[in-house]
Order: structure tokens, then sequence, then C-alpha cells
């Protein structure tokens, strides 16, 4: 349907942004090429605060607040989305622990904002409202990454109550949205600065554009997605999870189990586990087999150990049966 309608784009994303703060709590919102996109144009909101003349000069951020503080252990490969608006990232902490004044120490005239990553994995030495106590206390932005944190549904207001100034969620993922869209919420003049460092407009962000169809795809999935019963999505992800379990549990030299509650998990999972005593295809030929196969199926690996995983996520009624018999075939290949 969108497709068929000519609108101003400016104003489409005006009014999408509308309705992100309304599902949100933030001030304003944005939506974005993907998460990685929203880190970009946060990085470049913080920088330049919708200042034109260091608008048009991105990347190159020479003589502006161009460093992004972030804890060690919140490090990840996406955060070059930060760089590459021009931002310097400032680790603090080291690989174990970060202390408050340490944080506080690494403040400067220099800096732009501070970083918080969420994720699977990831061990935050300080917890996001600390964080944004020492950052405001010397008016430094804290601009939160939460790509992958979505399902609980309440992870979408979560970090702007308690301080965050802008965050990114992905649109796709546990949305459900077009894969391709990100959702970028927070303080209303820096995702009104944001919003000027993206197309529309001649800014960093123009490559990441976002198309009318998209906006709309992103709106109809997140309001599908607020207005889910999640009693009823978990008892459905845990049934079909303990399908392929049971599927699989005579399988030998290898332990099987439906994984939920796990903070590192998005819900419900079913985990195949290689005992030592497994004599069977390694993980990689197993998922090659999963891969090569027709259909193809693509399942995670390797978050604890060497273990297999499936989530439930983007199933239909009726392909847990398939995942588990291609699974237990390739498990038997050996």
């Amino acid at each position: 349907d969108a497709a068929d309608c000519y609108v101003n784009i400016d104003e489409l994303m005006l009014k999408a942004g509308h309705e992100l703060a309304n599902h949100t709590g933030a001030e304003a919102g944005l939506v974005t090429a993907g998460a990685a996109a929203g880190m970009l144009l946060e990085a470049a909101a913080c920088m330049t605060l919708g200042d034109p003349a260091k608008i048009l000069r991105l990347p190159d951020t020479t003589g502006m607040k161009n460093e992004i503080i972030i804890p060690r252990t919140l490090r990840v490969g996406f955060d070059q989305a930060f760089r590459q608006a021009g931002a310097k990232l400032v680790e603090v902490g080291n690989t174990f622990s970060l202390g408050e004044y340490e944080l506080e120490a690494a403040i400067n005239e220099r800096t732009a904002a501070v970083a918080y990553i969420f994720g699977p994995f990831l061990k935050a030495p300080l917890a996001l409202p600390q964080v944004v106590a020492v950052a405001h206390k010397h008016n430094v932005p804290v601009i939160v990454d939460a790509s992958a944190m979505l399902p609980p549904a309440e992870n979408l207001t979560r970090y702007i109550r308690e301080g965050a100034d802008m965050v990114t969620f992905s649109g796709g993922k546990g949305v459900c949205g077009p894969q391709s869209t990100g959702i970028l919420v927070g303080r209303r003049d820096l995702i009104e600065a944001a919003r000027l460092n993206t197309s529309p407009h001649a800014g960093i962000g123009r490559p990441a554009k976002v198309c009318k169809e998209e906006v709309i795809g992103l709106l109809v999935a997140l309001d599908l997605f607020v207005h889910i019963d999640w009693e009823v999505q978990w008892k459905r992800w845990r049934t079909m999870s303990q399908a392929i379990v049971d599927a699989l549990h005579e399988v030998p030299g290898i332990t099987v189990r439906m994984e939920d509650g796990d903070p590192n998990r998005q819900g419900p999972v079913a985990a195949i586990y290689f005992e030592a005593k497994w004599r069977g295809p390694s993980q990689e030929e197993v998922l090659k087999q999963l891969r090569e196969g027709n259909p193809p199926i693509y399942i995670g690996s390797g978050w604890y150990r060497d273990e297999l995983w499936v989530t439930p996520v983007t199933l239909k009624p009726g392909e847990e049966k398939v995942v588990a018999a291609r699974l237990r075939e390739a498990l038997l290949s050996g």
C-alpha cells in the first residue's frame, strides 16, 4: 500500500518518529536503515548537535567534540559504526571491571558521548543508570545500542526510563519488521540532529536511506509486536523447542535440552551439546548438511563452547518437525 503513495519524506519521518516515541516513552524517534545506521546517527548527532556546518564536514571532526567513551568489556564489532561518523572511541576499564571514577576521569572537553552496548555475553561492569549518573553530571549524553534486545517488549521503554539519551534497536530480528530497518529514539534535540544527518538531507547518513515502504512496514510490525500476548508466544516457542528436543534425545553422545530464561538467549531454544564421547560429524559438518539440504536450514552455533541451538522466532507451525528431522539425520550421518 505504501508503494502506491507519494509523500513528503521529511513529514513521513516526523510522523513515524512520533509513533516510535509513543511506543518507547522517548521524546522523539527516527526510523533508520538498521540498528548500525542508528549507531552512526547517534555519533553524528552528538558530535554535530544539528550544526549544519559540522554536519557537512563529517567524517572530518577536527576541532569538534569527537570522543565517544566506551567500556572495554562492551566493545563489539558493530561499534565501528560510531567511527564511521568520524568519532574516536576511548576505551575505559579493563577486561573485568570498570569503576565510576575511571569513567569520570576519561570525560574531558573532547567527549561527545558515552556509549553503552547491550547484547548476549557482554558483561557490563556498571549498570546503565550508574553510567548515566556519571555522564549527566558532566552534561554528556549516553547513547545505547540495544539492537538485539527485543523481545522482551518491556525493553522498548526500559533504557529510556533508565536515563539513556539515545537508544537504537533493530527493526528486524525479534520485531520481525523489514530486516533493513532500525528504531532510533531519545531526546528531541538529539533525534532532530540525527534526522538532519540522514536522508533526505545531505549528511553522513545519506547512504543509509530508508524508503517509505520500509517506514510503514516497520510501524506496522512494531504495532503488532507491542500487542503480542507474550505468555502465549513463549508457550508456542517452548512447545516448538521441546518438539526438537524430544526428536533428538535418543541420539547417543549429545546432551539436548530446552533452555528457557537464559539472558543470553532470545527466548526459549532447543540446545544441543556434544559430549566427550561424541564420535559423529563435527559441528561445522552438521551445519553444512543443514545449509546444503532442501530446504536450506540455518541454526545457531557456538555461544557456549561448540553447541548448536535452534530459536523458533521465525519458525511457522509445523516447521519445527522439519528442523528436528533434518537435525537428526545430520547428527546420525557420521
